[in-house]
C-alpha cells in the first residue's frame, strides 16, 4: 500500500508540468507568455489544479517511518496547496484582480504564492536528504546507492532553488521559469519512485540482508 502511494506521488510530480503544458497549449493563448511558468499554466487550464492537490492530499496523508517524516511531508502537501489557493501574478491580468480561491489582489496572492512554492520545494528536499536515506543497523549496496539517488535529488532541488533566485535577480528569461520548475518536479518525482521500489534494480533482493550483516 504504502509503495503504491509513494509512486503515485512520484508519478504525478512528474507528469504535472506535461500536462500542465499540453492542456495550457491547446487552450486559447491570452499572452506569449502562457508557458513562461507551470504557475501561470493555472489561469488557463484545470491540470495544475487536478494533478497538484491530489499529489498533495497523499502527501498530507502519508504516514512515514517517524513524527519527523509525516510532519515533512504534511507540510509539503499543505504549502503544496497553498500553491493552488494563491495563483501567481501574470502580465495579462490587471494589476490588483481579485485571484484565486481567497480572491485575493493578484500582487498579494503572488507573495503567498511564492512563499508556498519555496517551502513546499525546500521541504521535499529534506525529505529526501534526511528522510530517505535513513536505514537500520546495516545498509546493502542497493541501499547505499538508493541514499545516493536520494541524496543527488534532494541537493539537487536545493541547486535548482538557488537557480531559481538568481534568474530573477538577474533577469533571465521568463521561460528559464518553467525549465527549473521541470527539473525541479522530476527530481521530486524521481526520488519519491525510487522510495516506492518502481524500478527492481535498485532495491534489495534475497541475500542483501546476510550481506549488510543485518539479523
Amino acid at each position: 500500500m504504502y509503495l503504491r502511494i509513494r509512486n503515485l506521488c512520484g508519478l504525478l510530480g512528474i507528469i504535472l508540468p506535461w500536462l500542465a503544458l499540453f492542456s495550457a497549449g491547446i487552450a486559447d493563448k491570452p499572452s506569449s507568455e502562457w508557458w513562461w511558468s507551470i504557475s501561470a499554466t493555472y489561469y488557463q487550464s484545470p491540470a495544475l489544479v487536478g494533478v497538484l492537490v491530489p499529489a498533495c492530499i497523499v502527501l498530507i496523508s502519508y504516514i512515514g517511518y517517524d513524527w519527523t517524516d509525516n510532519l515533512i511531508t504534511s507540510l509539503s502537501g499543505i504549502f503544496g496547496l497553498g500553491i493552488v489557493l494563491f495563483p501567481c501574478s501574470v502580465s495579462w491580468l490587471e494589476k490588483g484582480t481579485p485571484v484565486g480561491f481567497f480572491q485575493l489582489p493578484m500582487e498579494t496572492s503572488n507573495i503567498i504564492h511564492t512563499v508556498c512554492a519555496c517551502l513546499f520545494f525546500l521541504s521535499i528536499a529534506l525529505n529526501s536528504i534526511c528522510q530517505f536515506t535513513k536505514h537500520g543497523p546495516g545498509m546493502t549496496r542497493r541501499k547505499m546507492l538508493r541514499n545516493r539517488i536520494y541524496r543527488i535529488c534532494g541537493y539537487g532541488m536545493l541547486v535548482m532553488m538557488g537557480a531559481f533566485a538568481v534568474a530573477k535577480l538577474l533577469g533571465a528569461p521568463g521561460y528559464s521559469v518553467m525549465i527549473i520548475e521541470i527539473i525541479l518536479l522530476h527530481l521530486f518525482g524521481f526520488a519519491w519512485l525510487v522510495k516506492g521500489e518502481a524500478f527492481p534494480f535498485l532495491n534489495d533482493i534475497e541475500g542483501d540482508e546476510a550481506e549488510a550483516g543485518i539479523r
